[in-house]
């Protein structure tokens, strides 16, 4: 039996509503997306006449944002809903003594003010020392955002590729000594563009940490680095930020890589955070919610949180952090090959 199909399941009320209304806003927003033209176009003008918008670490800020406020949102939920909890452990549960479970060790937010630093400082290093470069901005505007002259009349780029795969630094002058704003395209993305990158983005990082996490488990002086994620008494939300330097910005590395490589548009980026953000605390919010995306999706294609659960638990299966795709694709060549060598 694979380990997706030895994960305990339960019933669960009617998600015909919320699944319905999802799978409209993404039916019209992708084959009708005259529909959304207006909204977009005014929002997009907005956020193209906003400094804030503009500010080279916009993205780390409206990260660590909806982390504050979605991470504490589970964390109560949390410490509420015992009845909903789904990873209490048998010797846990023994020594509480009561039928409600002992909350397991976790932190105020008073205490986590070095955590937010080591993870927003990297960051904001890059934001303010790289060169922001996104599709369908003009070369001329990428130069000029990381502070060099404008190219000459018969040079189309100068010396900068706008591709983000050659990475510019920021040339630093008085004038001009940190990365503090980004160039920006001027048109609107439509609809049926913004939906179909964040769901492309959203199976390229899939894929691309599936990967990265078996190596986290496989290679001995990685598996290292990893283990402190693992260890926990209880899953909890505070384990989605139980993380290295080293794996925070694999993290955003690959979402960046994801988003990128599909040339999304930046309006596609700032939706992908509160997104990418909401389904890493899902998964390690060790809660069974009515809603969970996961029961949201159709065929079992969601992995959620009760599947992540089992994999801290034992280690195994379960590396692909949102989806099952690539998990069910491994468990089938496994199959294949032990059936080959009967």
């Amino acid at each position: 039996m694979s380990f997706l199909a030895r994960v305990p399941q339960i019933r669960i009320p009617s998600v015909w509503v919320p699944r319905m209304i999802l799978y409209a806003i993404v039916l019209t927003g992708i084959f009708l997306p005259s529909i959304y033209e207006s909204f977009l176009s005014n929002l997009w003008t907005f956020l193209y006449n906003s400094r804030f918008y503009r500010f080279s670490g916009f993205e780390t800020f409206e990260t660590v944002l909806c982390y504050i406020i979605i991470e504490p949102f589970y964390t109560y939920k949390f410490g509420r809903n015992p009845n909903l909890r789904i990873d209490v452990r048998a010797s846990k549960q023994k020594a509480s003594g009561s039928e409600r479970p002992k909350i397991p060790k976790m932190r105020r937010p008073s205490k986590r003010m070095g955590e937010m630093f080591v993870y927003t400082a990297p960051l904001l290093m890059m934001d303010f020392t790289m060169i922001k470069k996104f599709a369908g901005v003009p070369v001329a505007d990428i130069r000029q955002s990381g502070g060099y002259s404008l190219p000459l009349v018969n040079s189309i780029s100068g010396d900068i590729s706008p591709s983000f795969l050659s990475p510019t630094v920021h040339n630093f002058t008085l004038n001009s000594p940190l990365q503090l704003t980004r160039a920006l395209p001027a048109e609107a993305p439509s609809s049926r563009r913004l939906l179909l990158e964040l769901m492309i983005s959203f199976f390229i990082y899939d894929a691309l940490f599936f990967f990265i996490h078996i190596a986290f488990h496989r290679i001995r002086f990685l598996a290292r680095i990893h283990m402190p994620h693992h260890t926990h008494t209880e899953m909890h939300p505070q384990v989605t930020n139980k993380l290295s330097v080293a794996e925070r910005l694999s993290l955003v590395l690959f979402a960046n890589f994801a988003l990128n490589i599909i040339g999304s548009h930046v309006l596609t980026r700032s939706a992908f955070v509160p997104f990418f953000v909401y389904l890493l605390v899902e998964v390690h919010s060790g809660l069974d919610l009515p809603w969970s995306y996961d029961k949201l999706m159709p065929f079992g294609w969601g992995a959620g949180s009760r599947v992540h659960a089992a994999h801290h638990r034992t280690g195994e299966g379960a590396f692909a952090p949102f989806f099952t795709w690539w998990d069910r694709g491994i468990e089938w060549l496994d199959e294949r090959q032990r059936m080959k060598s009967l």
